[in-house]
């Protein structure tokens, strides 16, 4: 009865390790199925290349494993708390890919510099807080996902518009409405951010985008009105 998402969390992790953004083990995908309230998501610490759909491991919105001989990963709780609390979302990814993992690094967002973010995403990625010696000594992975529902609701943004986010001195989580586009604004992710990093390399002081130019390609890409691309059938 889990195959289908089995099969969709194995094919975003494959897409993680294909597009480079989660070096040795470092990542994990998970695709969900609502009316069940439950998700498919990586083995914990399973290389990329010897996974399998069966390998996926099935736990419930609280994170209980309900199908699977292998132990989830470690993010699990995190992406748990995530499903609960944007209700939209169908996929959600982790990685630690090299430039979005030095801004988090650094404690900085990333600025819509220029059109190619606007296109992936309505504003900066934030950067969340880091969590509090507490937060991380008592179930440090829940509140890990805590901590990025916080930021999301306290600064007012829209998870279905700014599909990422950083979190201080660690690394990016990434969603989307199911895991093969959770994995695709990964990896858009990781491409704003190197530009976004190269553009301070030879522009410390530039600016972020006008408000008119990010509206006109965010919309016309994720708007009501968009008309970038070809209209399904």
């Amino acid at each position: 009865m889990y195959e289908y998402i089995k099969q969709k969390a194995f094919e975003a992790n494959l897409l993680l390790s294909d597009y480079g953004i989660a070096p040795f083990t470092w990542g994990n995908a998970s695709a969900c199925d609502r009316e069940k309230r439950v998700f498919a998501i990586k083995p914990s610490g399973v290389p990329y290349d010897t996974l399998t759909p069966d390998h996926m491991v099935v736990v419930d919105f609280d994170g209980n494993k309900v199908d699977g001989s292998l132990s989830p990963s470690s993010d699990t709780p995190s992406h748990a708390v995530l499903y609960n609390a944007f209700p939209d979302i169908g996929g959600v990814v982790h990685t630690h890919s090299v430039t979005a993992a030095a801004f988090a690094q650094a404690g900085m967002p990333i600025p819509a510099l220029g059109t190619t973010h606007a296109d992936f995403c309505y504003g900066s990625v934030p950067c969340t807080r880091e969590l509090t010696r507490e937060e991380i000594e008592t179930e440090y992975e829940k509140n890990t996902g805590l901590v990025i529902v916080e930021h999301f609701r306290e600064n007012g943004i829209d998870p279905n518009a700014v599909p990422a986010v950083l979190i201080k001195s660690h690394g990016p989580f990434c969603w989307g409405k199911d895991a093969k586009t959770a994995a695709y604004n990964a990896a858009g992710l990781e491409i704003v951010a190197d530009m976004a990093y190269k553009t301070f390399m030879l522009n410390a002081q530039q600016k972020e985008i006008s408000s008119w130019l990010l509206d006109k390609h965010y919309l016309r890409k994720h708007g009501k009105n968009a008309y970038y691309g070809q209209k399904e059938n």
